[in-house]
């Protein structure tokens, strides 16, 4: 049986509303898109890595270090929405959003979620999600947060802490910080 074509579509919005210009922020000498750009690479499962973005300059940044990328509209609402107009006429067996600012995504990871797909054909979508540390800000909003079922299926996602902790003396529930 032949693999999959894995397609990676990385969303590249440039205007940012917490940190206008992300995407071209400087980490040790190169853009944070670069870093995302060669983590995919580096995923054994992906066939090939594509950037969505709606600014040349986010356009040009990518093609100087060799990377392929396309320019969407500015209309896009979402990294999602932006995602769907990359794909165009393009085919894939498999489509992995991965989040512009995970320059620190493993590789491992992104394997793992695709495996899923090949092992478990029903799944039509799929997302990772990591437990959360001790002393980790579960208040925080920038942080998605996911509860799951006893299987690992999703059942919502919110920016707020879930589960909630009702006694403060009871031991703190389990959360789930959902990459995406």
């Amino acid at each position: 049986m032949a693999s999959p074509f894995v397609l990676c579509v990385i969303p590249a919005r440039y205007a940012s509303t917490r940190l206008p210009g992300k995407p071209l922020v400087d980490l040790g000498g190169r853009p944070m898109i670069e870093w995302v750009y060669r983590r995919a690479e580096r995923a054994g499962r992906v066939s090939e890595v594509l950037v969505a973005t709606d600014d040349e300059r986010v356009l040009h940044a990518v093609e100087a270090f060799g990377g392929r990328a396309v320019l969407t509209s500015g209309e896009c609402r979402s990294g999602t929405d932006r995602v769907a107009e990359a794909l165009g006429a393009r085919r894939a067996d498999l489509v992995v959003n991965l989040q512009g600012d995970e320059p620190l995504l493993e590789p491992a990871a992104m394997d793992q979620l695709i495996e899923v797909f090949e092992v478990e054909p029903e799944v039509q979508i799929a997302t990772l999600a990591r437990r959360m540390e001790p002393g980790e800000n579960v208040a925080d909003p920038n942080r998605v947060k996911v509860v799951s079922d006893a299987t690992g299926y999703a059942l919502y996602f919110s920016r707020h802490g879930i589960p909630y902790q009702r006694d403060p003396s009871d031991a703190p529930p389990a959360y789930y910080h959902h990459y995406g």
